[in-house]
Protein backbone atom coordinates (compact mmCIF):
# COMPACT_ATOMS: atom_id res chain seq x y z
CA UNK A 1 0.00 0.00 0.00
CA UNK A 2 2.71 2.46 0.99
CA UNK A 3 4.00 2.08 -2.71
CA UNK A 4 0.94 2.91 -4.14
CA UNK A 5 -0.04 5.76 -2.32
CA UNK A 6 3.74 7.07 -3.24
CA UNK A 7 2.99 6.81 -7.11
CA UNK A 8 -0.75 8.87 -5.99
CA UNK A 9 0.75 11.43 -3.50
CA UNK A 10 3.76 12.39 -6.09
CA UNK A 11 4.01 13.26 -9.73
CA UNK A 12 7.27 11.93 -11.76
CA UNK A 13 9.11 14.88 -12.07
CA UNK A 14 8.59 16.32 -8.62
CA UNK A 15 6.24 18.99 -9.47
CA UNK A 16 4.07 18.63 -6.31
CA UNK A 17 5.68 21.69 -4.86
CA UNK A 18 5.33 24.26 -7.30
CA UNK A 19 3.39 27.18 -6.19
CA UNK A 20 0.40 28.21 -7.51
CA UNK A 21 0.32 30.35 -11.03
CA UNK A 22 0.97 34.14 -9.60
CA UNK A 23 -1.60 36.14 -11.68
CA UNK A 24 -4.32 35.67 -13.24
CA UNK A 25 -2.69 35.83 -16.68
CA UNK A 26 -0.71 32.64 -15.66
CA UNK A 27 -4.00 30.97 -14.36
CA UNK A 28 -5.69 31.65 -17.74
CA UNK A 29 -2.29 30.28 -19.98
CA UNK A 30 -2.03 27.08 -17.73
CA UNK A 31 -6.02 26.51 -18.67
CA UNK A 32 -5.68 27.08 -22.12
CA UNK A 33 -2.35 24.50 -22.12
CA UNK A 34 -4.62 22.48 -20.42
CA UNK A 35 -7.01 22.28 -23.65
CA UNK A 36 -5.16 21.95 -26.48
CA UNK A 37 -2.11 19.88 -27.48
CA UNK A 38 -0.90 18.49 -30.75
CA UNK A 39 1.73 16.31 -31.62
CA UNK A 40 4.44 17.63 -33.67
CA UNK A 41 5.08 14.15 -35.39
CA UNK A 42 3.96 14.49 -39.09
CA UNK A 43 1.56 11.73 -40.47
CA UNK A 44 -1.46 9.11 -38.68
CA UNK A 45 -0.51 8.45 -34.82
CA UNK A 46 -1.48 4.51 -35.52
CA UNK A 47 -2.63 2.44 -32.20
CA UNK A 48 0.21 0.62 -31.65
CA UNK A 49 3.33 2.93 -32.69
CA UNK A 50 5.75 4.16 -30.77
CA UNK A 51 4.59 7.74 -32.18
CA UNK A 52 0.94 6.99 -30.91
CA UNK A 53 2.02 5.86 -27.29
CA UNK A 54 4.70 8.34 -27.45
CA UNK A 55 1.96 11.19 -28.26
CA UNK A 56 -0.18 9.94 -25.70
CA UNK A 57 2.32 10.46 -23.09
CA UNK A 58 3.34 13.69 -23.74
CA UNK A 59 -0.04 15.21 -24.20
CA UNK A 60 -0.48 14.20 -20.51
CA UNK A 61 2.59 15.60 -19.64
CA UNK A 62 1.89 18.63 -21.59
CA UNK A 63 -2.12 19.70 -20.62
CA UNK A 64 -0.86 19.26 -16.93
CA UNK A 65 -2.54 22.20 -15.09
CA UNK A 66 -0.73 22.85 -11.61
CA UNK A 67 -4.14 24.00 -9.83
CA UNK A 68 -4.06 23.48 -5.84
CA UNK A 69 -7.02 22.51 -3.69
CA UNK A 70 -5.23 23.66 -0.87
CA UNK A 71 -5.24 27.37 -2.36
CA UNK A 72 -8.51 27.54 -3.56
CA UNK A 73 -10.64 30.35 -2.00
CA UNK A 74 -14.37 28.47 -1.54
CA UNK A 75 -17.32 31.20 -2.23
CA UNK A 76 -19.20 31.76 0.43
CA UNK A 77 -22.77 30.49 -0.40
CA UNK A 78 -26.63 32.21 0.57
CA UNK A 79 -28.44 29.98 2.01
CA UNK A 80 -30.53 29.04 -0.63
CA UNK A 81 -27.48 27.96 -2.64
CA UNK A 82 -26.13 26.45 -0.17
CA UNK A 83 -29.31 24.20 0.76
CA UNK A 84 -29.04 23.07 -3.05
CA UNK A 85 -25.53 22.05 -3.01
CA UNK A 86 -25.42 20.04 0.13
CA UNK A 87 -28.50 17.91 -0.68
CA UNK A 88 -27.38 16.60 -3.77
CA UNK A 89 -26.99 12.88 -3.25
CA UNK A 90 -23.48 12.57 -4.92
CA UNK A 91 -21.04 13.70 -2.30
CA UNK A 92 -20.41 10.27 -0.60
CA UNK A 93 -19.98 8.24 -3.84
CA UNK A 94 -17.99 11.00 -5.56
CA UNK A 95 -15.28 11.17 -2.68
CA UNK A 96 -15.14 7.18 -2.16
CA UNK A 97 -15.03 6.92 -6.38
CA UNK A 98 -11.85 9.18 -6.37
CA UNK A 99 -10.47 7.39 -3.57
CA UNK A 100 -10.72 3.99 -5.12
CA UNK A 101 -9.99 5.67 -8.74
CA UNK A 102 -6.59 6.75 -7.48
CA UNK A 103 -5.67 3.34 -5.85
CA UNK A 104 -6.56 1.29 -8.88
CA UNK A 105 -4.63 3.85 -11.08
CA UNK A 106 -1.59 3.68 -8.71
CA UNK A 107 -2.08 -0.38 -8.73
CA UNK A 108 -2.04 -0.18 -12.29
CA UNK A 109 0.79 1.78 -12.84
CA UNK A 110 3.04 -0.33 -11.28
CA UNK A 111 2.90 -3.54 -13.02
CA UNK A 112 3.68 -2.36 -16.75
CA UNK A 113 6.78 -2.05 -17.83
CA UNK A 114 6.52 0.50 -20.73
CA UNK A 115 8.24 3.91 -19.19
CA UNK A 116 5.33 5.89 -21.16
CA UNK A 117 2.34 4.49 -20.46
CA UNK A 118 3.66 3.94 -16.55
CA UNK A 119 4.20 7.60 -16.69
CA UNK A 120 0.88 8.60 -17.92
CA UNK A 121 -1.13 6.44 -15.56
CA UNK A 122 0.46 7.16 -12.68
CA UNK A 123 0.06 11.25 -13.45
CA UNK A 124 -3.38 10.29 -13.83
CA UNK A 125 -3.33 8.30 -10.04
CA UNK A 126 -2.04 11.63 -9.16
CA UNK A 127 -4.89 13.91 -10.66
CA UNK A 128 -7.41 11.79 -9.39
CA UNK A 129 -6.13 12.07 -6.07
CA UNK A 130 -6.29 15.38 -6.26
CA UNK A 131 -10.06 15.08 -7.07
CA UNK A 132 -10.71 13.26 -3.93
CA UNK A 133 -8.48 16.83 -2.24
CA UNK A 134 -10.92 19.11 -4.32
CA UNK A 135 -13.88 17.23 -3.21
CA UNK A 136 -12.96 16.29 0.50
CA UNK A 137 -12.13 20.21 1.33
CA UNK A 138 -15.73 21.33 -0.38
CA UNK A 139 -17.33 19.01 1.88
CA UNK A 140 -15.72 20.69 4.67
CA UNK A 141 -15.91 24.42 3.40
CA UNK A 142 -19.78 23.67 3.41
CA UNK A 143 -20.37 21.23 6.49
CA UNK A 144 -21.39 18.38 4.10
CA UNK A 145 -22.36 15.14 6.17
CA UNK A 146 -20.45 12.04 5.25
CA UNK A 147 -20.68 8.88 5.74
CA UNK A 148 -17.34 7.20 6.63
CA UNK A 149 -15.22 6.88 4.11
CA UNK A 150 -14.87 2.90 3.50
CA UNK A 151 -11.26 1.11 3.56
CA UNK A 152 -9.67 1.93 0.11
CA UNK A 153 -8.08 -1.94 -0.39
CA UNK A 154 -5.82 -2.78 -3.12
CA UNK A 155 -7.34 -4.50 -6.11
CA UNK A 156 -6.31 -8.10 -6.79
CA UNK A 157 -6.43 -7.84 -10.17
CA UNK A 158 -5.07 -3.99 -11.10
CA UNK A 159 -6.44 -4.61 -14.72
CA UNK A 160 -9.90 -5.57 -13.97
CA UNK A 161 -9.47 -2.98 -11.42
CA UNK A 162 -8.24 -0.17 -13.87
CA UNK A 163 -10.80 -1.31 -16.71
CA UNK A 164 -14.01 -1.02 -14.22
CA UNK A 165 -12.44 2.71 -13.89
CA UNK A 166 -11.69 3.43 -17.08
CA UNK A 167 -15.09 2.52 -18.77
CA UNK A 168 -17.45 4.18 -15.95
CA UNK A 169 -15.35 7.44 -15.97
CA UNK A 170 -15.99 7.29 -19.74
CA UNK A 171 -19.73 7.39 -19.39
CA UNK A 172 -20.15 9.32 -15.96
CA UNK A 173 -17.92 11.95 -17.97
CA UNK A 174 -19.93 12.02 -21.13
CA UNK A 175 -22.76 12.95 -19.19
CA UNK A 176 -21.50 14.86 -16.42
CA UNK A 177 -20.20 17.42 -18.81
CA UNK A 178 -24.12 18.40 -20.00
CA UNK A 179 -24.69 18.34 -15.98
CA UNK A 180 -22.29 20.59 -15.52
CA UNK A 181 -23.31 22.80 -18.56
CA UNK A 182 -27.29 22.39 -16.99
CA UNK A 183 -25.77 23.80 -13.80
CA UNK A 184 -24.02 26.77 -14.93
CA UNK A 185 -27.14 28.02 -17.27
CA UNK A 186 -29.63 27.59 -14.53
CA UNK A 187 -28.18 29.05 -12.06
CA UNK A 188 -27.76 25.86 -9.66
CA UNK A 189 -24.46 26.20 -8.79
CA UNK A 190 -23.08 30.02 -8.50
CA UNK A 191 -20.43 31.50 -11.12
CA UNK A 192 -18.01 31.06 -8.67
CA UNK A 193 -18.09 28.13 -8.27
CA UNK A 194 -18.58 26.81 -11.54
CA UNK A 195 -14.98 28.16 -12.47
CA UNK A 196 -13.63 26.63 -9.42
CA UNK A 197 -14.81 22.74 -10.42
CA UNK A 198 -14.30 23.74 -14.48
CA UNK A 199 -10.50 22.78 -14.37
CA UNK A 200 -11.32 19.29 -12.56
CA UNK A 201 -14.43 18.71 -15.48
CA UNK A 202 -11.70 19.41 -18.15
CA UNK A 203 -9.27 17.21 -16.15
CA UNK A 204 -12.02 14.43 -16.46
CA UNK A 205 -12.05 14.94 -20.39
CA UNK A 206 -7.68 14.45 -20.27
CA UNK A 207 -8.31 11.12 -18.45
CA UNK A 208 -10.60 9.65 -20.44
CA UNK A 209 -8.67 10.75 -23.60
CA UNK A 210 -5.68 8.89 -22.29
CA UNK A 211 -7.44 5.55 -21.45
CA UNK A 212 -9.33 5.65 -24.68
CA UNK A 213 -5.86 5.62 -26.24
CA UNK A 214 -3.93 3.30 -23.84
CA UNK A 215 -7.50 0.67 -24.33
CA UNK A 216 -6.02 0.83 -28.29
CA UNK A 217 -2.44 0.99 -27.79
CA UNK A 218 -3.19 -2.11 -25.40
CA UNK A 219 -5.17 -3.92 -27.78
CA UNK A 220 -2.76 -3.19 -30.45
CA UNK A 221 0.73 -4.84 -28.97
CA UNK A 222 -1.22 -6.98 -26.73
CA UNK A 223 -0.02 -11.23 -27.95
CA UNK A 224 -2.55 -12.69 -29.96
CA UNK A 225 -3.41 -15.82 -27.61
CA UNK A 226 -4.30 -13.30 -24.83
CA UNK A 227 -6.86 -10.73 -26.85
CA UNK A 228 -10.02 -13.24 -26.63
CA UNK A 229 -9.34 -13.37 -23.26
CA UNK A 230 -9.18 -9.75 -22.64
CA UNK A 231 -12.00 -8.98 -25.04
CA UNK A 232 -14.12 -11.37 -22.57
CA UNK A 233 -12.92 -9.24 -19.26
CA UNK A 234 -13.50 -5.81 -20.74
CA UNK A 235 -17.56 -7.83 -21.94
CA UNK A 236 -18.03 -8.62 -18.33
CA UNK A 237 -16.53 -5.12 -16.52
CA UNK A 238 -19.64 -3.55 -18.86
CA UNK A 239 -22.06 -6.19 -17.36
CA UNK A 240 -20.31 -5.71 -13.53
CA UNK A 241 -21.28 -1.40 -14.46
CA UNK A 242 -24.66 -2.14 -15.57
CA UNK A 243 -25.03 -4.18 -12.24
CA UNK A 244 -23.57 -1.95 -9.85
CA UNK A 245 -25.81 1.25 -11.17
CA UNK A 246 -29.15 -0.89 -10.80
CA UNK A 247 -30.60 1.02 -7.81
CA UNK A 248 -29.07 3.27 -5.11
CA UNK A 249 -26.22 2.89 -2.85
CA UNK A 250 -26.58 2.96 0.62
CA UNK A 251 -24.18 3.38 3.85
CA UNK A 252 -25.12 4.24 7.56
CA UNK A 253 -22.86 6.69 9.56
CA UNK A 254 -21.93 5.90 13.35
CA UNK A 255 -24.73 7.64 14.38
CA UNK A 256 -27.15 5.83 12.40
CA UNK A 257 -28.35 7.86 9.65
CA UNK A 258 -28.36 6.52 5.91
CA UNK A 259 -27.46 7.92 3.20
CA UNK A 260 -28.41 7.57 0.07
CA UNK A 261 -26.21 7.97 -3.07
CA UNK A 262 -27.22 7.81 -6.41
CA UNK A 263 -25.14 6.03 -9.25
CA UNK A 264 -26.31 6.90 -12.09
CA UNK A 265 -26.84 11.00 -11.02
CA UNK A 266 -25.06 12.22 -13.92
CA UNK A 267 -27.76 10.44 -16.20
CA UNK A 268 -30.54 11.33 -14.27
CA UNK A 269 -29.95 14.54 -12.73
CA UNK A 270 -30.18 16.86 -14.66
CA UNK A 271 -33.97 18.27 -14.39
CA UNK A 272 -32.97 18.60 -10.40
CA UNK A 273 -30.76 21.51 -11.51
CA UNK A 274 -33.05 23.50 -13.40
CA UNK A 275 -36.47 24.85 -13.49
CA UNK A 276 -37.03 24.68 -17.07
CA UNK A 277 -38.29 21.75 -19.16
CA UNK A 278 -35.40 19.48 -19.85
CA UNK A 279 -36.29 16.76 -21.99
CA UNK A 280 -34.39 13.59 -22.30
CA UNK A 281 -33.47 14.74 -26.26
CA UNK A 282 -32.51 17.93 -24.66
CA UNK A 283 -29.81 16.78 -22.47
CA UNK A 284 -28.35 14.21 -25.10
CA UNK A 285 -28.16 16.74 -27.58
CA UNK A 286 -26.58 18.73 -24.66
CA UNK A 287 -24.01 16.22 -23.78
CA UNK A 288 -22.63 15.56 -27.56
CA UNK A 289 -22.00 19.33 -27.87
CA UNK A 290 -20.02 19.47 -24.23
CA UNK A 291 -18.41 16.49 -25.22
CA UNK A 292 -17.16 18.10 -28.86
CA UNK A 293 -16.54 21.50 -27.10
CA UNK A 294 -14.29 19.55 -24.22
CA UNK A 295 -12.00 17.14 -27.04
CA UNK A 296 -11.99 19.98 -29.67
CA UNK A 297 -8.47 21.32 -28.67
CA UNK A 298 -6.91 17.90 -28.53
CA UNK A 299 -5.08 16.79 -31.89
CA UNK A 300 -7.82 14.83 -34.00
CA UNK A 301 -5.50 12.06 -34.32
CA UNK A 302 -5.90 11.03 -30.85
CA UNK A 303 -8.90 8.58 -29.98
CA UNK A 304 -12.15 9.68 -28.55
CA UNK A 305 -14.05 7.35 -26.44
CA UNK A 306 -17.05 6.50 -28.73
CA UNK A 307 -19.56 4.28 -26.89
CA UNK A 308 -21.82 7.05 -24.98
CA UNK A 309 -21.65 9.11 -27.96
CA UNK A 310 -23.05 6.77 -29.98
CA UNK A 311 -25.36 5.71 -27.97
CA UNK A 312 -26.69 9.56 -27.41
CA UNK A 313 -26.96 9.51 -30.92
CA UNK A 314 -29.19 6.39 -31.22
CA UNK A 315 -31.15 7.83 -28.65
CA UNK A 316 -31.63 11.09 -30.51
CA UNK A 317 -32.41 9.32 -33.81
CA UNK A 318 -35.09 6.91 -32.35
CA UNK A 319 -36.32 10.40 -29.98
CA UNK A 320 -36.47 11.81 -33.47
CA UNK A 321 -38.37 9.32 -35.00
CA UNK A 322 -41.10 9.18 -31.96
CA UNK A 323 -41.62 13.25 -32.97
CA UNK A 324 -39.54 14.58 -29.50
CA UNK A 325 -36.84 16.01 -31.13
CA UNK A 326 -34.13 18.41 -29.42
CA UNK A 327 -35.76 22.11 -28.68
CA UNK A 328 -32.73 23.57 -29.96
CA UNK A 329 -33.09 22.51 -33.27
CA UNK A 330 -36.60 24.22 -33.71
CA UNK A 331 -34.74 27.25 -33.22
CA UNK A 332 -32.00 26.63 -35.68
CA UNK A 333 -28.95 25.42 -33.79
CA UNK A 334 -27.74 21.56 -35.73
CA UNK A 335 -27.77 19.20 -33.35
CA UNK A 336 -25.19 16.18 -33.59
CA UNK A 337 -26.48 13.30 -35.97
Amino acid sequence: MNALSDIYSRLPDNLDDLPPPPNEAAVQEADYRARHWSSAVPGPLKPGSQEHKQAVAQMFRDTFNPYKPSVINWPKLDPETLKRVTSLPIWDIAVQTEGKARLRMAAYASMIDDPDMKDAISRNAWEENRHKEVLSKLVEAYGIEMAPEPPYIEPSDPEWAYLVTGFSECVDSFFAFGLFKVAQTSGFFPAELIETFEPVMQEECRHILLFANWLAWYRATGPAWRRPWFELKVLAVWFFLVYERIGLARSVDSDGKEHTQDNNFTVTGAQEMTSQDLTLADFMALCLKENDKRFSGYDRRLLRPKLAPNLAKAGLWALRLAGRRPKAEADGVVVPA
